[in-house]
């Protein structure tokens, strides 16, 4: 039986940036492998500083990698010339900040036509393709945005505006960078809505990268969650966010305003990425080692001293936390991706972790 390689996978991805005055150099991504599948939306997330902006910008081939493989449809990116062109037309990158991707100088149609310009697609056809794009994105009817500048619409026309230039080009893959983090609350779901929307009507696979996991809950096929430049928990959203097992998930998951019991508060800042310390990654402001839990597991020495293998990158629910498989082991774990069983999303993950817990 074959198998269908997926769009995109990165394979033992490494970035390095060099330090400061002889300082080590920052391992910003270190050791990622990540898949993502066609018509698939997976949501990166982690605390600011985590790697994943960096690790999103490797993936559209902004960011050359130390070591490691990204590879689209099975074939490892080349990183110049035309090849490199035409991946980025295929694979589309949508920033934070619409206000700071827009050109204040440019109109509604020249920001959404020059992705078809520089790609040498620009021809007589160009005003129905803007025109298409940018109902495709919810501007409609979309010649009434054509001589808009930016600063004449509103935060979500501007964020629709640069989706719309992503879509011009008709790409296979979207990279949406905390898409809607500049958005009021009203505006977020009409965006979520339209990503889901362009998934379902055109197919398209999305990595979109957050530090919401209520924006994962809501968007997602699966999650990855990343800290200090690595990958510790991935699977499927219902699983990962209704059933945590790192503890670095379920400290992010308690802070969310439903989430049942006493918030867990993370001691002190995420280390150095240049001095990231022996064994777990996480032991040195985890929760389950501060309060002995790890100790008692019989794993707080493993936790301090032995490293953790870097997670594949496909759809099994994976942890890199030697207290949760031990747990897993001795049957504590045993309700690891009971969250599935749920029927449907309703509400939060802070909610089905309420009701799972009342």
């Amino acid at each position: 039986m074959t198998t269908t390689p997926p769009l995109l996978r990165a394979s033992g991805l490494h970035i390095t940036f060099p330090g400061l005055r002889g300082a080590p150099p920052a391992r910003a991504v270190d050791g990622v492998d990540l898949e993502i599948g066609r018509g698939e939306i997976v949501a990166l997330v982690g605390e600011s500083g985590c790697g994943k902006t960096t690790l999103a910008r490797s993936l559209l081939g902004l960011v050359r990698p130390s070591a490691g493989q990204v590879s689209f449809e099975g074939q490892p990116l080349v990183y110049k010339g035309r090849a490199l062109k035409a991946y980025r037309r295929r694979a589309q990158l949508v920033l934070q900040d619409p206000s700071g991707s827009l050109n204040p100088r440019h109109t509604v149609y020249d920001a959404v036509a020059e992705g078809l310009r520089i790609h040498g697609r620009a021809g007589g056809d160009e005003p129905a393709r803007v025109a298409e794009a940018l109902a495709r994105a919810g501007l409609r009817p979309p010649e009434r945005f054509f001589l808009s500048y930016p600063h004449e619409l509103s935060g979500g026309q501007r964020q629709r505006v640069v989706i719309a230039g992503a879509l011009v080009l008709d790409p296979e893959l979207i990279v949406a960078d905390e898409p809607v983090a500049s958005l009021d609350a009203s505006v977020r779901g009409e965006i979520l809505a339209l990503l889901l929307g362009l998934r379902a009507e055109l197919g398209l696979s999305a990595l979109v990268v957050t530090h919401d996991l209520g924006l994962a809950w809501n968007i997602a096929d699966r999650v990855a969650v990343m800290y200090l430049g690595r990958i510790v928990e991935t699977g499927a959203v219902e699983d990962v966010l209704t059933s945590p097992q790192h503890p670095y998930t379920q400290a992010l998951l308690s802070v969310l305003p439903e989430a049942p019991g006493t918030p867990v508060v993370l001691g002190g800042e995420p280390p150095d990425p240049a001095r990231i310390p022996g064994g777990c990654r996480f032991h040195e402001r985890c929760q389950v080692v501060a309060s002995g839990e790890a100790e008692r597991a019989g794993v707080a020495a493993a936790c301090r001293a032995v490293e953790l293998p870097v997670l594949g990158g496909g759809g099994a629910s994976q942890v890199a936390c030697h207290w949760a498989v031990a747990r897993d082991s001795d049957g504590a774990g045993s309700e690891s991706g009971a969250g599935s069983g749920d029927s449907g999303r309703g509400g939060s993950p802070a909610d089905v972790l309420s009701r799972r817990t009342s």
